[in-house]
């Protein structure tokens, strides 16, 4: 017991040392809220450094420089009624509505049902030709999402861009970012292609998110986007710090970045003549004689005798007799009344009631409609196909990175939920930059809320996936002293269940056994044995004697007295006497 305790005891320093309590700091340089404590203890923030490098960055802290830097769309959609086709959504800058940081502000699209488009111009384009892309922004379905989009538009530089024109129609580079509509959840990644031969763009969409983002779109949770393009032409696209989706714009893009070489030729057809047909009727073949096509798959059965005892006077169904008609039953509108049926009670232990008939069996003469024997058609061609010819439009693109520059980026869309929030987007070709730049504006969002809603359990469990080494201490914490206790439990228990039997049952022991020890007793230790259990035998034997001296009047002097003499124990030259070995005595 002393060692199990001293087992618990380093259990819980060791958890108590790594358990993240209320009021310790979660990092180095962030405490959490407390539930206890008025006021609690808030995350500081202040609004994240620029990156020198950034060709855009955004964190709408600031209203007055929202309003000089970002652009309102003044534009209509093609092909929409007068009424809806204006872009007149309304954009806010204010706060979240959970969990805000002090001082943090983002964009919000406060309509619902309307379109809505906004715009700013990079602070300088973004070229593809050597360093990576990187896109991050942050996104709060406030009110969770019916139908619509939360992505960017990364619009193609050119002297025409207009962000007070910007609509449906205006050219980008890139689209990124969740989207849904019903129980189809997206996070798209879209970009447009140019074709070298003919110099038409054609949308590719990258491949489905290979990791489950549905709760993005209904957990009123912050989530961070992040798109990764490099110039090996391979992309990567996180959700919340993690890769959700990955791959290569040559191989995982649809429609692929190139034709394909070969092509069907689209003027070949197939002959008139071409037999596709593998199997046909035998044309040799004729029907039997005796088949007869007329008769019937069923027929009465002819050896079926009615059941004794069937009631064939007796109706199945008879009114019931305790119906009563409704006193609001009218005849002339509602006819005469008549009792609803039920069973009829005489039928009840008869085999059957009413008209009696024979059933129907399987006819053995049915044999259905004669069909000819299929047999391999001897003019079968095989299935035809198309001849194949060299792709004219076929053309080899192997740098599809190199897309059209960017110069600005835009938000631009049509939802059926209202208070969409985005913030802290940052465009850059630095993945460091990037990260820092998550640690100033994400992750200490992220820990507002986790500070606030998570559980014991779920605060635990996050503690530990940061810290992945406390599974190691766990395993040795808690693992080792378990291992410990069922060695020395189970161990023991062997010992004490057979001793624990041998006194229940008075079974006879070794004497070998008798210290209980598994080692043999000593000469003079046995002696002392044995004579000690004489004695407790001749102790319990006495009353027994006297009770019988009476009815022992053959029984000599001698034998009389042996009973009161204690046993002999074996003096010198007197051998020990015979006898089976002993039974110990059970303890009183």
């Amino acid at each position: 017991m002393h060692g199990l305790s001293l087992h618990l005891l380093c259990l819980l320093l060791v958890v108590g040392s790594v358990w993240p309590q209320s009021v310790e700091e979660v990092d180095d340089d962030v405490t959490v809220e407390t539930e206890d404590e008025e006021p609690a203890q808030k995350v500081p923030y202040a609004s994240p450094i620029v990156p020198r490098d950034a060709y855009f960055t955004e964190h709408f802290d600031d209203p007055a420089a929202f309003e000089k830097r970002w652009v309102h769309s003044k534009a209509k959609k093609d092909g929409t009624d007068e009424e809806i086709a204006k872009y007149d959504g309304e954009w806010a800058i204010e706060p979240l509505q959970q969990y805000a940081l002090e001082g943090d502000r983002g964009m919000v699209l406060k309509s619902r049902a309307k379109h809505a488009a906004i715009s700013s111009r990079l602070s300088k384009p973004f070229h593809f030709i050597s360093k990576p892309l990187v896109v991050q922004y942050e996104v709060n379905l406030q009110n969770g999402q019916e139908c619509g989009g939360a992505y960017l538009k990364l619009l193609s530089d050119s002297p025409d861009l207009d962000p007070a024109a910007f609509r449906d129609k205006t050219p980008y580079t890139i689209m990124f970012g969740p989207d849904k509509c019903g129980n189809d959840h997206k996070l798209h990644f879209i970009f447009r292609h140019r074709n070298p031969v003919t110099g038409e763009y054609e949308e590719k969409h990258a491949k489905r998110a290979t990791s489950q983002i549905d709760t993005a779109f209904s957990d009123k949770a912050t989530h961070l986007y992040r798109l990764v393009v490099r110039p090996d032409n391979s992309f990567e696209i996180y959700m919340d710090d993690k890769v959700v989706n990955s791959g290569s714009l040559l191989e995982d893009m649809t429609p692929p970045v190139n034709p394909p070489k070969m092509i069907d030729d689209p003027s070949d057809s197939k002959p008139a003549s071409w037999d596709e047909r593998e199997k046909v009727p035998d044309p040799d073949a004729t029907k039997p004689d005796d088949w007869d096509e007329e008769a019937p798959a069923k027929i009465v059965d002819q050896d079926a005798v009615r059941p004794d005892g069937w009631l064939e006077d007796e109706p199945e169904m008879v009114p019931d007799p305790d119906a009563e008609k409704p006193a609001d039953w009218d005849t002339e509108m509602d006819g005469e009344w008549e009792a609803p049926l039920i069973s009829n009670p005489s039928c009840a232990d008869a085999p059957g009631c009413g008209p009696w008939s024979a059933p129907t069996i399987d006819n053995p003469a049915y044999k259905g409609k004669w069909r000819a024997p299929m047999i391999d058609n001897p003019a079968y061609k095989g299935k035809w196909a198309p001849r194949r010819i060299e792709n004219p439009h076929y053309f080899e693109d192997t740098e599809p990175f190199k897309m059209t520059s960017i110069g600005a980026v835009g938000v631009e869309l049509w939802s059926m939920s209202d208070n969409i929030y985005f913030d802290n987007v940052l465009i850059t070709d630095s993945l460091v930059d990037a990260q820092q730049f998550m640690e100033e504006t994400f992750h200490l969002k992220s820990k507002k809320r986790y500070s606030k809603e998570a559980g014991l359990f779920d605060r635990f469990l996050k503690y530990s996936n940061e810290r992945p080494w406390l599974y190691a201490v766990y395993v040795i914490a808690i693992g080792l002293p378990l291992v410990l206790v069922l060695f020395f439990c189970c161990s023991g228990s062997a010992k004490t269940d057979t001793a624990a039997m041998r006194k229940k049952t008075d079974e006879p022991e070794d004497d070998d056994q008798a210290t209980g020890d598994g080692e043999p007793m000593a000469e003079g230790e046995e002696e002392e044995e044995e004579q000690a259990e004489g004695e407790e035998e001749e102790a319990r034997e006495e009353p027994k004697a006297a009770g019988d001296a009476a009815n022992e009047s053959e029984e000599t002097e001698e034998q009389k007295g042996s009973g009161d003499e204690a046993p002999a124990t074996g003096g010198e030259g007197d051998a020990p006497p015979a006898s089976p070995r002993r039974r110990r005595p059970r303890r009183e």
